[in-house]
């Protein structure tokens, strides 16, 4: 009976993994056309963020179901007047391509995880200006049923990433809090597209990828890193190591890797989705971006060999029992990664240096802290009531943006609904 469960659960997921590089094949993320380094530089200096300025005109807008089940979004570039847009480009134009390129996104989302509603996009602004909401740097960002975004990211994202930025947004949308779970699972999605984007965000994904499929990852990110990239330009260094020719055998291991964590990253999905508020408290309380990833691969994946008498082992359990309980992220403000911490620790004070041995033991460490004896995953909160305290802090977050005098009305009311949302227990 045992025996023919596993299969089935095997044959389960092997059906995911199916469904989902079927889900890619139809619906790729590849960009409208190539284009060289000098040309985007161009681009993207014609498109710099602006500094803000007062009195911004509304600019042109455009409303349309991106969806047939889905609610009205209106789609509108502020300031189009006002920092001289209409000088180069015809705002209808600009209009009609966003609502194109996220009713792709939206459509591709729904193929992905067709167990979400349609996501919440009530208003899609292109904002020419950056501010506390869209920083330097960032290419989009996701705040109440709304998504802004800068006209260079929409040149990168289109020119060269295939859209895969809004792809990301899209499912910002659709998350019920706060958190960095929450760009682990929209992460998700970017690298299930092409392995480069595992390689721009590796702190999310190399620890699962090295332990538990390519043990000379570090090696290959060493490589990719170490291109030489143009300096000068506009063009952000991680684009230009997008754009850059890379090994294809090693991209195509890194690829099959991908494929074999599919339902890995599912379990990430799952548990942000039905543990909201738990994976955003031990997100912000360990500080490891990696932390959902790496609980869901100890429950579904075998663990890596480890060659460690039981006293080494037991002595490094504590150092990682030390780490995890502390509270100083979450009470002080602190941001210290402490998994990364307790890693350093048995490299200098039990002399394990070699990496595998100590991600071995982490792994060992998190199986026996969050997984229960069935198999199912338990996330340990070290202290209920700095649990507590820190849902309150983010409630008061929220409710003070939603008082931003910045915000637009949509995502006021989009902030106001989040707060109800949250149990009312915990208030």
């Amino acid at each position: 009976m045992r025996k023919e469960v596993c299969n089935a659960v095997t044959g389960f997921f092997a059906f995911l993994i199916f469904l989902t590089s079927l889900t890619f094949i139809i619906f790729p993320l590849q960009a409208k056309e190539p284009i060289g380094l000098g040309e985007l530089n161009r681009l993207i200096q014609l498109h710099l963020p602006k500094q803000f300025q007062e009195g911004v005109d509304s600019g042109p807008s455009k409303k349309t179901k991106l969806l047939p089940e889905s609610e009205e979004t209106i789609f509108t570039i502020p300031g189009f007047e006002t920092y001289g847009c209409g000088e180069c480009h015809q705002a209808e134009q600009l209009l009609d391509r966003s609502i194109n390129r996220m009713r792709k996104s939206l459509v591709r989302l729904s193929y992905i995880h067709s167990n979400l509603p349609p996501p919440p996009l009530k208003q899609f602004i292109i904002q020419s200006w950056s501010d506390e909401w869209l920083r330097p740097g960032q290419f989009a960002h996701t705040t109440f049923d709304t998504i802004r975004i800068f006209p260079s990211a929409i040149l990168v994202d289109s020119r060269v990433y295939g859209n895969a930025t809004h792809l990301h947004e899209s499912l910002h949308l659709t998350q019920p809090f706060l958190g960095i779970a929450n760009e682990l699972e929209a992460y998700g999605l970017n690298i299930r597209s092409d392995p480069r984007f595992l390689f721009l965000n590796f702190p999310y994904f190399a620890d699962t990828i090295t332990a538990f499929f390519i043990t000379d990852f570090s090696d290959i990110l060493n490589r990719f890193f170490s291109r030489e990239v143009k300096e000068g330009v506009t063009v952000p260094r991680e684009v230009q190591w997008f754009l850059m020719p890379f090994e294809v055998d090693t991209l195509n291991r890194v690829a099959t890797a991908i494929e074999k964590l599919e339902p890995v990253l599912w379990e990430v999905s799952r548990l942000n989705r039905e543990y909201p508020l738990e994976s955003a408290y031990l997100g912000e309380q360990a500080r490891a971006v990696s932390l959902l990833l790496d609980i869901a691969a100890v429950k579904i994946l075998p663990l890596p060999p480890l060659d460690l008498d039981s006293s080494a082992l037991d002595e490094a359990f504590s150092i990682l029992e030390r780490q995890f309980n502390k509270l100083d992220n979450t009470r002080l403000g602190y941001r210290i990664d402490r998994k990364r911490e307790a890693l350093m620790t048995m490299s200098y004070h039990l002399r394990l240096k070699d990496s595998a041995t100590r991600l071995g033991i982490y792994f060992r460490f998190l199986k026996q802290r969050f997984i229960r004896a069935d198999g199912e995953v338990k996330l340990v909160v070290p202290d209920e009531k700095d649990f507590k305290l820190f849902i309150e802090e983010q409630r008061h977050e929220i409710a003070k943006m939603a008082g931003s005098p910045k915000l637009t009305p949509v995502e006021k009311e989009g902030a106001l609904r989040m707060l109800q949302a949250i149990p009312s227990e915990l208030r």
